[in-house]
């Protein structure tokens, strides 16, 4: 990632209610990469325990951060953040 990428992505602890962001996922399908985008607005950002790991272990601090979108037609979608995941201001 280059000096300007950084400059314009988000940070996840900075959304709020209200902001208007793209999502950019990296997907790896076999050998083939591919990056999926989605513009929507933010409803509401949750960290939420994993279940695979606090049902088994209730010390075990595996968490996801997720971001309940609102899209362009009305549809709402949850985005699951992960280390491929850049968010941007849109």
């Amino acid at each position: 990632m280059g000096a300007a990428d950084r400059a314009s992505t988000t940070r996840f602890d900075e959304l709020k209610s209200g902001d208007r962001i793209t999502v950019e996922q990296t997907v790896t399908v076999e050998k083939k990469k591919q990056t999926v985008a989605t513009t929507g607005t933010v409803i509401r950002t949750e960290r939420t325990h994993s279940s695979l790991y606090h049902e088994h272990n209730v010390d075990n601090s595996g968490f996801r951060d997720t971001i309940l979108l609102e899209l362009p037609d009305g549809e709402l979608t949850t985005v699951i953040m992960d280390e491929f995941t850049m968010l941007h201001r849109a």
